[in-house]
């Protein structure tokens, strides 16, 4: 028997918790559409991300090493597909929307700048006068506004929830809104594990990236806590493993410690609360879906390493304002020649203004696109 999209909907009301994000309840779209016969509105969200060429440039957008160093490093695109699987167990597990989660997890770094966080701080410096940028904001910005390939609408026309989960620090401000909505003081349930998939999958895989960059060492990681207890969890499990598998196997526990800890906590949370809407987990005392503060302190000397051995190692960060400094000279560049822009970037020029659709033009190139940018207009830095 074939599903519609009703079967799901009456699926999610028999299974999911009550302070799940039903699809059947959804608060809709901005722009009115019909229903489609077999996909809930949630699936239909996800399906028009990865469909989007938003999120087909994440391939060639920084992580934490600049693209085309090395072949096996994180990209925006591969940390947001982890990213999504780590959202998924968690949705799954705690009985609530794995769509909705999926959706958020898939559009919050769409309106990245290209040259990883280096690249946004550029740009909220760039744009300090006209607005500032933030990253999520951006990615709000793409999926209401910038995507251009729908007849009837501009961006993807998702529904409110989606767009919601992607507002994570507009819901920390006291009554703001989204079409009429309250945002907060509290994100749902879904937009909570969209947020914690992301501190789980950095917390991981950086590091992986850092060990095959040779900027951080096995003994060096034995030195933190959260590492000895996950490493301690795989000789458990393998006495024998060998140095190059325990590695890749120390990553691996390192996603299932935290989601376990999360989970764990979010199970103590929510009971102790017991909401029964989602409106209910956004008016809470406190966030419901979290690291318990055991966890947070296992975690805070290991974020500490990171930024000191990795983000701020002087190899990354060397390349880092390199690319900075290329970038910097493309957006002054297009403010001063705006005939070189998109052609769909100059036909916003007039309602947008020309510092924003510079920004949104910059923002949207891939780090690569940037460089032959650069190239083109001979803004490069001479060789040494």
């Amino acid at each position: 028997m074939i599903e519609s999209r009703a079967d799901r909907e009456q699926l999610e009301e028999q299974t999911l918790a009550p302070y799940a994000a039903f699809s059947g309840r959804s608060r809709g779209r901005f722009y009115q559409e019909s229903k489609a016969s077999r996909r809930a509105d949630f699936q239909r969200d996800c399906d028009r991300i990865i469909n989007s060429r938003c999120f087909r440039r994440l391939e060639y957008k920084t992580q934490v090493f600049v693209i085309g160093t090395q072949d096996h490093y994180r990209t925006r695109l591969t940390h947001t597909m982890e990213m999504t699987q780590v959202a998924r167990t968690l949705a799954r597990a705690l009985r609530v929307n794995e769509d909705l989660a999926a959706a958020i997890s898939l559009a919050h770094d769409i309106g990245h700048s290209p040259f990883g966080h280096s690249g946004e701080r550029a740009l909220d410096k760039l744009m300090a006068d006209h607005g500032g940028f933030d990253h999520n904001l951006q990615s709000l910005r793409w999926v209401e506004e910038l995507e251009e390939t729908y007849p009837e609408f501009n961006g993807l026309n998702l529904t409110w929830e989606v767009r919601a989960g992607l507002c994570k620090h507009l819901s920390k401000t006291p009554g703001v809104e989204l079409d009429g909505h309250p945002l907060g003081p509290w994100q749902m349930v879904e937009g909570q594990i969209a947020d914690v998939a992301d501190d789980i999958s950095y917390h991981a895989h950086d590091a992986e990236d850092g060990l095959d960059a040779g900027l951080i060492t096995l003994d060096q990681l034995r030195e933190l806590d959260i590492w000895r207890l996950a490493e301690k969890r795989v000789f458990d499990t393998i006495p024998n493993c060998d140095e190059q598998r325990l590695r890749y196997s120390t990553v691996r526990m390192m996603f299932t410690l935290q989601v376990e800890d999360v989970l764990t906590q979010a199970a103590e949370r929510l009971n102790a609360w017991n909401p029964q809407h989602f409106k209910d987990v956004m008016d809470a005392p406190d966030r419901l879906v979290a690291f318990s503060p055991a966890f947070t302190d296992l975690l805070k000397p290991y974020r500490s390493f990171l930024f000191e051995k990795m983000y701020f190692h002087p190899e990354v960060a060397n390349a880092g304002d390199h690319a900075v400094r290329l970038m910097t000279r493309l957006f002054e560049y297009y403010l001063a020649h705006p005939e070189d822009l998109g052609e769909k970037a100059k036909k916003r020029l007039e309602s947008q203004g020309l510092h924003r659709t510079v920004c949104d033009y910059v923002a949207g190139c891939t780090d690569r696109y940037a460089f032959e940018e650069c190239q083109k207009y001979q803004l490069t830095e001479p060789q040494v």
